[in-house]
């Protein structure tokens, strides 16, 4: 089946009002968040010399993210998603006034910084699984390839604009005035989300809880090992890289002499060679395969990393920087891209939100972690055992291949609703679910091969017991079971049920000889007289 094509190139979303509108106030709220992080990084090197204090307004902005991007996944699922935007967009504006009051007072400390930071990060977290959801309500079911791949330039022009417009502000006119500039941000995106004449979710009667869908991300996310292979090599790449950016305010002021408007130069640079990699990426991906471009990527981090701790010329550090954001968005996008590729819609947000989580995990205790060697080991050596690191673990994850994603996710609803001799209440559960086939000798090691692969299907889809059983009296009747917490999952998991799965389905059936189907029986849980 060929790709669906865009109805008119990279840039036909921005032909639709509602995307474009959001968009571009996106890009500006973006924009202000960098000046924002600008300030608060350059203010701790100010108010703390020391590499801990500066690296934890890194680990302060992130770790929120690592802790509140599963729950923030879930939420995104129930809510409605225009005000839940609209609400987080109002918590970061109030984080940014309260800085800009405290950094006009003079009464600003490390103790506040970090902390505000902190609640920054927690409306990032909130935010950020949210504005990838609703991407496919805001353009044509073909543009929305088109749409994230905007989103991310976006992001990337805001990175470019930001730090360098943010240090600029810092050094002529203060911290009061960029914070200012953050919090005018916020007030655009809060009126484009206002604006928006979003539909409301129709009623779904199998519309999940928090907790059920929390356990239902869980289950989907332990039982989804090419996921597990994306999170790990996620965690590898951004635990080591993560530190040059905990410690590039302390390279750009100590090892480099500049200021706070060569510090927003460097982070512009950053931007704009992400900018630049964003554009050759279509180019690279025709001749290099996932793995290569994350070795690539990490090699090219190392020797960026090992090139700054040579104090170089502030405009050979430029230069570096400029191959730094080119080398961070091949590596973002890659490992993003895999995780995009292998998540079945029904999943999606909350399998990125554990994406999400690993990564800012990385990047929390990287940072936690780079800022103590510095004590020791000093900046630059800092980074030339980050970079060696990095090196060394790129290699190594390089013989763990990425998954393909390349498996057809589309919901097959085939399986025939359930049997049922009067209506079943949604709550009720556990639910067992037993399958029978009929497997003759010489077909047995085969179809045990193919429903031990079914069984991840099953696990991921949301049973949380799995086995097989043969009859004592006929070894050639064997019975497949598995449970689920209530019958609404177990409906949910008829809807769950995708192409690639439905054909995994069909391999095992190829093994039955009966002159049937296999007999599909559901058990109910009898709560019992006086029972607890």
């Amino acid at each position: 089946m060929s790709p669906a094509r865009s109805s008119g190139g990279s840039f036909a979303p921005l032909a639709q009002p509602v995307f474009a509108v959001l968009w571009t106030a996106t890009v500006l709220g973006n924009t202000g968040s960098f000046m924002r992080d600008v300030a608060s990084s350059w203010l701790m090197t100010d108010l703390s010399a020391s590499p801990a204090a500066v690296a934890l307004v890194q680990a302060a902005g992130t770790l929120p993210i690592f802790l509140l991007a599963i729950p923030a996944g879930v939420l995104t699922d129930i809510l409605d998603r225009r005000k839940f935007l609209i609400a987080v967009q109002f918590l970061l504006a109030s984080v940014s006034i309260t800085l800009m009051v405290l950094a006009h007072t003079g009464m600003l400390s490390v103790s506040a910084l970090i902390g505000l930071t902190f609640l920054g990060g927690i409306g990032a977290a909130l935010m950020g699984p949210t504005w990838q959801a609703i991407v496919p309500e805001l353009v044509k079911r073909e543009d929305v390839k088109s749409a994230v791949a905007l989103n991310s330039l976006g992001i990337n022009i805001a990175r470019s604009i930001g730090p360098a417009a943010g240090g600029l502000l810092l050094a002529a006119f203060g911290a009061g005035i960029t914070y200012g500039a953050d919090v005018a941000s916020y007030l655009v995106v809060i009126a484009a989300l206002v604006w928006w004449p979003r539909a409301k979710n129709a009623d779904d009667a199998l519309a999940e809880g928090f907790l059920g869908a929390f356990r239902a991300g869980l289950r989907y996310t332990r039982a989804s090992r090419p996921l597990h292979v994306v999170l790990l090599r996620a965690a590898i790449f951004f635990a080591f890289a993560s530190a040059v950016w905990a410690l590039l305010p302390l390279v750009a002021r100590q090892l480099l002499g500049g200021d706070a408007g060569f510090y927003g130069i460097l982070l512009g640079a950053v931007g704009a060679g992400a900018i630049g990699g964003a554009l050759v990426m279509p180019k690279l991906r025709e001749r290099f395969d996932a793995d290569r471009l994350l070795l690539g990527a990490a090699v090219i981090t190392a020797l960026v990393m090992a090139a700054l701790s040579l104090a170089p010329p502030q405009w050979v550090a430029i230069i570096v920087l400029l191959f730094l954001g080119g080398a961070w968005i091949t590596a973002l996008t890659t490992l993003n891209g895999a995780a995009q590729a292998i998540l079945p819609n029904w999943v999606r947000g909350r399998g990125l939100a554990v994406y999400l989580t690993v990564f800012n995990g990385a990047m929390t205790a990287g940072s936690i972690g780079w800022g103590t060697v510095g004590e020791v080991a000093g900046v630059p050596g800092t980074l030339l055992i980050g970079a060696a690191g990095l090196l060394v673990a790129g290699i190594i994850m390089h013989r763990i291949k990425l998954p393909a994603g390349d498996a057809d996710l589309v919901a097959s609803n085939h399986w025939p609703e359930p049997l049922v001799a009067e209506p079943v209440a949604h709550d009720r559960g556990p639910v067992l679910i037993l399958i029978e086939y009929q497997v003759e000798k010489h077909h047995r090691t085969a179809f045990l091969r193919a429903i031990d692969e079914l069984s991840e299907e099953r696990r991921r889809d949301g049973a949380y017991g799995w086995g097989i059983t043969e009859d004592s009296a006929d070894p050639q009747k064997i019975v497949e079971w598995f449970m689920v917490e209530s019958w609404a999952e177990h409906l949910r998991q008829h809807k769950r049920v995708s192409q690639a799965d439905a054909d995994l389905q069909s391999k095992v059936l190829t093994y039955h000889s009966g002159s049937e189907r296999p007999v599909v029986r559901h058990f109910l849980t009898i709560n019992r007289p006086g029972a607890a």
